[in-house]
C-alpha cells in the first residue's frame, strides 16, 4: 500500500556547523530499516568527522557543492552530479563552498548512528 509521507522527521546532524537533515523515509521517520532518504541543508564551511558506514551511499547534489574525501582522493560533488560511497570505506564530506550545498542522502541500509562508525572528534 502507497504511504504518504506528508512531512520529514528532523533528525540530529554531527559536524563543525549545524546542517539539517529531514529524513523522509528511514529508521526514524517510517521505521524503514532497509534504505534511508533524507534531504540534507549544509551552511558554508560545513565539514563532519571521517566514517566508515556499514551502508552503501549515494549523494545527489541539488544546490552547491559537497567535497567527498575517500583514502583514494577527493572528489568535489556539484549540483546536478552525484556520488556512491560503498559501505566499508572510509570518507569525509564537507561543503566548504560559500554557497554550501543542499543534497539528497540515500543509504543502503537505512543510516543508523551505530552503523556510521565515525572517527573519534578531536
Amino acid at each position: 500500500m502507497a504511504r504518504l509521507i506528508d512531512a520529514p522527521a528532523v533528525v540530529p546532524a554531527a559536524g563543525t556547523r549545524p546542517k539539517r537533515i529531514e529524513e523522509f523515509v528511514g529508521r526514524v521517520r517510517t521505521e524503514t530499516p532497509g534504505f534511508s532518504v533524507a534531504r540534507m541543508t549544509s551552511p558554508p564551511g560545513w565539514e563532519e568527522p571521517g566514517q566508515t558506514p556499514e551502508f552503501d551511499e549515494v549523494t545527489v547534489v541539488l544546490r552547491g557543492a559537497v567535497r567527498v574525501e575517500t583514502r583514494d582522493g577527493v572528489l568535489t560533488v556539484s549540483a546536478g552530479q552525484a556520488v556512491l560511497v560503498s559501505a566499508g570505506e572510509w570518507v569525509r564530506y564537507a561543503t566548504p563552498g560559500v554557497e554550501g550545498a543542499e543534497y539528497v542522502a540515500v543509504c543502503v541500509p537505512a543510516f543508523s548512528p551505530a552503523t556510521v562508525h565515525r572517527d573519534p572528534e578531536g
